[in-house]
């Protein structure tokens, strides 16, 4: 079944069609989750609220878009919430590498894994810094892979202030990469 037929079943008390809607979509929402909030706990609490929130919003849902949009939107939406209230915010370096993401190529010397793991922190601890209008856009696109629209729908803004808010992102990015270039 699709999720529009999983949808459907759910809305007329099949509650094993919404838990197939769970098991298609928890794995990816609590990896997204975590760059999000920082950490496996608060991820999880996202998700399990997310899901939760989505079950009981069902009905609202208008299938004018993929329904892990979403429900991506209800748990950014959480998950901004719990960053708000908690201060300081954990690095996504630290979760990146804790993770094992960013895997170097087989043939890189030290010297140039040296220098990759420096600017992918640089680049880290620049995300981390950004201000969380920003950050948010970055972190959809970028690493997410969500397109214009779909963020314009999460971040409930116009598809223009998507794209010039990540045109600002992507300049800061640059600039900070290119203050650290030369010791590379």
């Amino acid at each position: 079944m699709n999720d529009d037929e999983l949808i459907q079943e759910s809305l007329s008390g099949d509650r094993a069609a919404y838990g197939k809607l769970v098991l298609n979509y928890q794995d990816r929402l609590f990896n997204t989750m975590i760059r999000v909030v920082g950490n496996a706990e608060d991820a999880q609490d996202v998700v399990q609220e997310a899901f939760l929130q989505a079950f009981l919003r069902l009905s609202t849902f208008r299938q004018t878009s993929r329904f892990y949009t979403w429900l991506y939107r209800i748990a950014f939406n959480i998950a901004l919430g719990i960053r708000r209230k908690r201060k300081p915010q954990v690095s996504l370096g630290g979760i990146w590498n804790d993770r094992g993401e960013e895997p170097l190529g087989k043939a890189d010397s030290p010297l140039e894994q040296v220098g990759t793991e420096e600017m992918s922190e640089i680049l880290r601890s620049t995300i981390n810094r950004l201000e969380e209008e920003y950050q948010s856009v970055i972190v959809l696109r970028e690493m997410e892979g969500f397109s214009y629209e779909e963020i314009s729908q999460i971040l409930d803004l116009p598809v223009g202030t998507v794209r010039s808010r990540l045109h600002r992102a992507r300049n800061i990015l640059r600039d900070a990469l290119k203050k650290h270039e030369r010791h590379f």
